[in-house]
């Protein structure tokens, strides 16, 4: 043991957690653990322009990298600032450790300058949370909410460290191991269940498997492909879930919900058994819940019990970690004859050839889709993508060409404009390697856009396509379809110049308004290693189809 201040025991409890790079903002209540982070050499500290960016940041590297995202920010305005990004993670499950700044603890309670209560703030979006009022209990905590964070289903622990804690000496002694008696996650399925599933596929006549976030999180997705391979399963992938599958799969029906393809839809409307593997049955992929799956026996695999049977009746319930169960489902697989299948699979392909995702193309406009389209050829899975929320989003959901897990970050549980460009930021910590794309809006863009003086100074060579309509697309997509063309506030005609924008701020703009224009200068971006905006001009008007209206029934789809 030694004798540290707070801050101090903070940074090295930061280095035995294996903590690489953290994203953050100074402000007064974390000036003592900004001053040891100036001494210390261990990892890299990212000073973003925001605070909701320093979360987001911390969240793309999070699920790019497979480890535990770290952010650190100030108390009062600093720590609203980030709750956003805090509760863009909760809804996707995505480990951090979020480390906030407090008041000392004798002024906790009396309205003093720049104090909130971030644990009463944040604990509807957050796993679990903390305000540390004694120096010896820090060790245990940063111990425990890396754990909590990483464990069971993943989420978002906050710590909340008061300025005179940060300053206090005592004992430092950290954790090898953590023990919490009312937090055990259950890793191994029941056998039983899980037989009785292989039992109930055996006389299945059309089974779908249904893949979620979840086999994603659990690093299951290799054994999610051997399994349905060797029994022959057709599958359908949430948003979340893209790239589990490759995208030439036969297995492989698409994206399934409100902007699912056809035969992704349909096979969750004429199936007889359903297997969920790590979903939790969002209202976007159910439609109208007396309708869903209405002819299945459902199966739910998750490693949250508080999400089975939630939202949707479940038949066969298996709580464990996804890649457990896949290993215990890939040794019964031998029972299961991939021909007894064959007749579904056949007319979920017909379904496929004769309602394909699709556009119409065009020589006098761009297509946003021929955009997304020409990203996937030129990089071939050579590539991180991020989105922010829009039409843009669901287009690089349905056209890009996703080939492996942790290709594609998104906000799909909260939906936050803003998230993609740091998110992408994050993202090029944990793969220096690969080039990195954020695909987004001309609205999303402007949520976050000061991150380029972020990328300027760190020389983080993020690309973003910007899909520029002049509009709030999908919120327009909405008026157009569901009230009269009503076009009410989102035109978004008066924009900035972003080629000005781009270079006001140290990077490179461009701008495209044809086709031909667009390869050369995605190449030329990607050749410059330096931040990019890339302005495509596409056609106004285009729509996410298919689309299933609020409410309805997944059959009940919008196809042009």
């Amino acid at each position: 043991m030694s004798m540290l201040n707070g801050a101090q025991m903070l940074v090295e409890a930061l280095h035995l957690e294996g903590v690489e790079v953290i994203f953050g903002y100074p402000g007064g209540a974390v000036l003592n653990i900004y001053d040891e982070i100036y001494k210390q050499t261990y990892f890299k500290h990212i000073l973003t322009r925001h605070e909701q960016a320093a979360v987001h940041a911390a969240d793309g590297y999070a699920r790019a990298s497979d480890k535990v995202g770290v952010a650190l920010i100030t108390s009062g305005p600093g720590f609203t600032n980030a709750v956003t990004g805090i509760a863009t993670a909760y809804m996707d499950s995505i480990p951090l450790v979020i480390i906030s700044g407090q008041v000392p603890t004798v002024q906790i309670g009396t309205d003093a300058f720049q104090e909130i209560d971030a644990v009463g703030i944040s604990r509807p979006c957050t796993k679990h949370n903390y305000l540390v009022k004694d120096i010896r209990d820090l060790p245990r905590v940063i111990k425990e909410a890396f754990y909590i964070a990483k464990s069971g289903r993943y989420g978002p622990v906050l710590i909340d460290i008061p300025k005179d804690i940060s300053a206090s000496v005592s004992d430092f002694s950290y954790p090898e191991e953590v023990s919490l008696c009312t937090y055990k996650p259950t890793i191994k399925p029941n056998h039983r269940q899980v037989k009785k599933l292989i039992e109930v596929l055996k006389i299945s006549t059309k089974p779908l498997v249904y893949i979620g976030g979840g086999a994603v999180s659990s690093n299951a997705s290799k054994r999610v492909r051997d399994f349905v391979h060797s029994a022959g399963l057709p599958c359908v992938e949430t948003l979340m879930a893209r790239g589990v599958l490759e995208a030439n799969d036969t297995h492989n029906l698409g994206m399934v919900g409100m902007h699912g393809t056809y035969a992704a839809n349909m096979a969750m409307c004429e199936c007889d058994l359903l297997i969920c593997f790590g979903a939790r049955f969002d209202d976007r992929v159910t439609g109208k819940v007396s309708e869903f799956a209405k002819n299945a026996k459902i199966a739910h695999i998750d490693i949250d019990p508080s999400s089975i049977g939630k939202i949707i009746t479940v038949d066969y319930p298996i709580v464990g970690d996804m890649y457990a169960v896949c290993g215990e489902l890939l040794n019964m697989a031998s029972e299961l004859d991939s021909a007894h299948y064959a007749k579904w699979r056949d007319h979920l392909a017909h379904y496929a050839n004769t309602h394909p995702l699709n556009y119409q193309d065009s020589s006098e406009s761009i297509k946003p889709q021929w955009v997304v389209e020409q990203i996937g050829k030129y990089l071939q899975n050579q590539a991180i993508i991020s989105t922010d929320v829009g039409q843009h989003q669901m287009w690089v959901a349905q056209f890009y060409p996703f080939n492996a897990p942790r290709e594609f970050l998104t906000s799909g549980g909260l939906g936050t404009m803003g998230f993609g460009f740091p998110a992408a930021m994050g993202a090029y910590f944990a793969t220096p390697n690969k080039h990195i794309i954020n695909i987004t809006g001309d609205g999303s863009i402007l949520m976050n856009i000061q991150e380029l003086m972020t990328c300027v100074e760190c020389n983080i060579p993020v690309v973003n396509v910007i899909l520029n309509n002049n509009y709030l697309g999908m919120v327009r997509q909405w008026q157009t379809f569901f009230y009269e063309n009503r076009f009410s506030h989102v035109d978004l005609t008066l924009q900035p110049n972003f080629v000005a924008l781009a270079e006001a701020f140290g990077g490179i703009g461009f701008r495209v308004e044809k086709k031909e224009e667009f390869v050369p200068v995605l190449q030329k971006a990607l050749a410059s290693k330096k931040v990019c905006l890339i302005d495509v001009v596409i056609d106004r008007f285009e729509s996410v189809l298919p689309m299933v209206p609020t409410g309805a029934a997944l059959d009940k789809m919008i196809l042009k």
